[in-house]
Parts: structure tokens; C-alpha cells; sequence
């Protein structure tokens, strides 16, 4: 998360804080989580994912692809896929993210092509970050990356949905920064809130939770 040089204290704190309580939300059933996989799929706690005991469905959002195409819930469907949110012009949070993303499918690799999650950047920037611009960024660390834009309420709506804290600074000459939470959700593929992945983001870990979810789903009665 980057707050901007100039912004007060209280507002970097206020974010921070908010940050927090969408990961202490999901913390707080993190233990919950991992006693009902054990007691119910057997299966291997995850590394850093926090993984929802039921998984959270997503509401009715409207956003834009880098072909300018409707996007929705209905595209999330059928297939895991990684969301984040970010922008453009992040300045170092974003772009790593990104490469432990296209580093993790790498990792990944050896799955069959439909098991492969898929990657969306939805922008936190939409004033500044066009369908166009976001596709082309996001494709530039993967050509199986989408980017995702709309208008800022769109934007916002499904940001504070899905557990996203969001802060735009002040314009200066023509300039701004983004605070935004830096969490990776794992939807899964009825479109529903999987699994969070806090920061710090490392590829390694990302392949291996995956794989852990994954497996525990398919061992799921039923």
C-alpha cells in the first residue's frame, strides 16, 4: 500500500486500518476454516491463504474489459481466476504482484491448460486508466492477464464488496496516488470470494495454496 508523501497521517493511518479489518474479517475465520478442512476434506493447511469455511458469492457488478466488453460475474464462472486491484501508475506493489502472478502459472504449469487460474487487474484508477491502457499493462507482465475498468462507482462497488479498501489523494499537477488494499482474492469457479492472500506476495506460496484448495474442493462429497 502507498500512501502519498503529502497525505495526513490520519488518512495513511485511516487506510491502513482498513486494510487491517478486511484481513482481521477474514482472519476471523481463518480458524474456523482450517478446523472444518481438517474435520471435513482432510486436507493440508494452506500456507498463507485465508480460506473461507462457506465461499462468499459475489453481487451483480459491470465492468469493462480491455476490449471493451461487458465483464461481470458471469465471466468468473467456470474457471478459478486471481483479482486484484491496482493501477497503472502504481509505483511498486502493483508490478510485483503482477510478477509473482505470472511466476505462480509458471509454477502451475504442469495443470491441465483449463485448471490454470486466471488473472484479473481491476483498476483502482479509472479517470487515468482506460480499458485500453489497463489491458495493455496487465498483458505486458502475461498475455493471459485481463484488465479490468468501469466507472468509478462500478469500481467502488465491487471494491468494497469484495473487502477492498480504497483511498485517492489529492491532484497535483495534474498527478495523483491510489492507497489501495493489497490483498489477492481467489474466486472460484461459481464466482464466489474463495480464499484472501495477504501481503507479502511470493509465487511459491500462491502455487502451493492454490494446489491446496484446489484438491480440497475436488475432494469435497458431493
Amino acid at each position: 500500500m502507498n500512501a502519498p508523501p503529502d497525505a495526513p497521517v490520519s488518512s495513511r493511518r485511516a487506510l491502513l486500518l482498513g486494510g487491517i479489518g478486511v484481513l482481521a474479517a477474514a482472519t476471523a475465520g481463518v480458524l474456523t476454516a482450517r478446523y472444518l478442512v481438517r474435520r471435513r476434506e482432510r486436507a493440508a493447511v494452506t500456507r498463507v491463504a485465508l480460506v473461507y469455511p462457506v465461499p462468499r458469492p459475489l453481487p451483480a457488478f459491470s465492468l469493462i474489459a480491455e476490449d471493451g466488453s461487458s465483464f461481470g460475474a458471469t465471466e468468473l464462472k467456470g474457471h478459478y481466476t486471481f483479482v486484484l486491484f491496482g493501477y497503472t501508475n502504481c509505483p511498486d506493489v502493483c508490478p510485483t504482484t503482477l510478477l509473482e502472478l505470472k511466476r505462480a502459472r509458471a509454477l502451475l504449469a504442469d495443470l491441465p491448460a483449463a485448471d490454470l487460474p486466471a488473472v484479473a487487474l481491476v483498476t483502482v484508477d479509472p479517470r487515468r486508466d482506460t480499458p485500453e491502457r489497463l489491458g495493455a499493462y496487465a498483458k505486458h507482465f502475461d498475455p493471459a492477464f485481463r484488465g479490468l475498468s468501469g466507472t468509478e462507482a462500478a469500481v467502488d462497488a465491487l471494491a468494497q464488496a469484495i473487502g477492498v479498501a480504497i483511498e485517492r489523494g489529492p491532484e497535483h499537477d495534474g498527478s495523483y496516488t491510489v492507497d489501495h488494499t493489497a490483498a489477492l482474492f481467489l474466486i472460484d469457479d461459481s464466482a464466489d470470494v474463495a480464499a484472501v492472500f495477504p501481503t507479502p506476495h511470493e509465487a511459491q506460496a500462491i502455487a502451493s495454496d492454490y494446489r491446496t484448495i484446489r484438491a480440497a474442493r475436488e475432494r469435497r462429497p458431493g
